[in-house]
């Protein structure tokens, strides 16, 4: 089984994605004008927007910050530790440099995937909105079939394969203290994340929001400021890493040499889990904020994606090669980041690393059952009812509960396998409707010349559908 796995994953990963995320990426950024630099003050700027309140419910509605802070809560999880920790050890210090690129061209696939999910999200009974790439994959192709095997892998992805490899990477931070024993410490730690995480999810989507709104704005601050204290206790080999990074991210001949094992493939695919841009997740959080205009929503998604590669990843790959241990295969995961920050802080560096680790891995499961519960609103076309949910709640707190005492092989091999099934289906569709993005685009930038707070509407893009709120 784990070889098959292997084999899928690296054809994916060695041709296939490597081709449609880059070449769809330089597409979006090209035809957008350089809309991750050339907008990035305004992305800034529209995180800060307040909602109104629904007039069905009177309760405040989604806003900007809190749909950011529910997609960079699945985005800045444990990929951002343990995953470049991995990408480091297996493929060098050239993997930095690929994961990069793919966040700097993929912050303008965010861009368009999250503008579409805007355009195309529905109404709920209490007049908030949600939807994702199930809603434009049906609502713009009219392909319901298609849009139904996306939220099908969403949920295989986000409700399982990743959240199992969450419980996990979290568990094994603990192995390097004297009470880990392999035989049932991972199981204890997994029953314990799997009841907090259960006793958020059965408090309401609302709590959800609450708990990432609070916990994913402190762990990033308080883990980019100790990787810059660490950086400058360093300073002096900050010349050599950079050095390093680009050095081997160019090494052609070690490049072609074995590519299923180069930086290259490592540094996108960490790259890829890490920042999830293109693969058709984060619209699902840009679906339910209350914006006036599409494209707002659109930007605050391509700044994720840059918190979380340029600045989060870049904190632990910086900490870690300035700490003077060389990354190597026996020591991916979170041994090698413990490791490194041990020789820089003492003691107090493998702490820090597991307190992150649960902050990490916490956000990120409570951010990937939001998606889940949006794809199962597709699927049933509508929203599910409290029983069903509930069941699901216990479901998903028990695979919570066996992903922790797993192979880390076998569960990184799937995850990426039905990440990337979703980047195949999600990439092509966006390209498609494209046009509309620009549009879209184009018709905000006018607006804001003119002085104006942009305001959308259908007919301003000639869109040839019924929207639920662009009427």
């Amino acid at each position: 089984m784990s070889k098959i796995l292997s084999l899928v994953n690296d054809f994916m990963y060695s041709y296939l994605l490597i081709i449609i995320l880059i070449v769809g990426g330089l597409y979006f950024t090209l035809r957008s004008g350089l809309v991750q630099f050339r907008l990035f003050g305004e992305q800034i700027r529209v995180v800060g927007e307040k909602p109104s309140r629904s007039e069905e419910s009177g309760k405040k509605k989604v806003s900007s910050f809190q749909a950011l802070m529910v997609s960079t809560a699945s985005r800045v999880g444990t990929g951002n530790i343990i995953g470049v920790s991995t990408a480091l050890c297996l493929g060098g210090f050239g993997s930095v440099f690929w994961m990069w690129v793919i966040a700097i061209i993929g912050a303008a696939t965010a861009f368009a995937e999250s503008t579409l999910a805007q355009i195309y999200k529905k109404k709920a009974p209490d007049g908030t909105s949600y939807g994702g790439p199930a809603q434009y994959i049906e609502g713009g192709l009219r392909l319901r079939s298609l849009a139904v095997i996306f939220s099908v892998l969403l949920v295989v992805t986000y409700g399982f394969g990743f959240n199992m490899l969450a419980s996990y990477n979290l568990q094994s931070t603990f192995s390097t203290y004297e009470f880990y024993d392999p035989s049932w410490t991972p199981w204890l730690i997994g029953g314990i994340i799997a009841l907090a995480v259960g006793y958020c999810l059965f408090g309401g989507g609302s709590r959800v929001l609450r708990v990432t709104g609070v916990l994913v704005p402190i762990m990033g601050v308080a883990y980019v400021l100790v990787s810059l204290v660490i950086v400058a206790m360093n300073i002096t080999s900050l010349p050599s890493v950079f050095g390093r990074i680009f050095s081997e991210a160019f090494d052609f001949k070690a490049i072609f040499g074995g590519f299923g094992g180069s930086c290259v493939m490592y540094g996108i695919k960490r790259g890829l889990f890490s920042n999830e841009a293109g693969v058709g997740s984060a619209p699902n959080a840009a679906a339910a904020a209350e914006v006036s205009h599409p494209v707002k929503q659109g930007l605050v998604q391509a700044l994720s994606v840059f918190i979380d590669t340029v600045v989060i990843c870049s904190a632990t790959a910086f900490m870690c090669l300035c700490s003077g241990i060389e990354p190597a295969a026996d020591l991916q995961g979170a041994p090698y980041v413990q490791k490194a920050l041990g020789n820089t802080l003492g003691d107090f560096g493998p702490a820090f690393i597991t307190v992150s680790m649960i902050l990490f891995a916490f956000t990120t499961l409570l951010g990937n059952l939001y998606y889940v519960n949006q794809a199962f609103s597709h699927i049933m076309k509508r929203v599910p009812t409290k029983k069903f949910m509930y069941c699901y709640y216990v479901v998903a707190s028990l695979i919570i509960f066996v992903g922790a005492g797993l192979s880390a092989d076998m569960l990184w091999s799937i995850a990426d396998i039905t990440m990337g099934m979703m980047a195949i289906i999600n990439m092509p569709v966006i390209v498609i409707l494209s046009g509309q993005v620009f549009r879209t685009l184009k018709n905000y930038v006018k607006q804001k010349k003119a002085g104006k707070n942009p305001e959308f509407k259908a007919a301003d893009i000639s869109l040839p559908h019924e929207t639920d709120f662009w009427n």
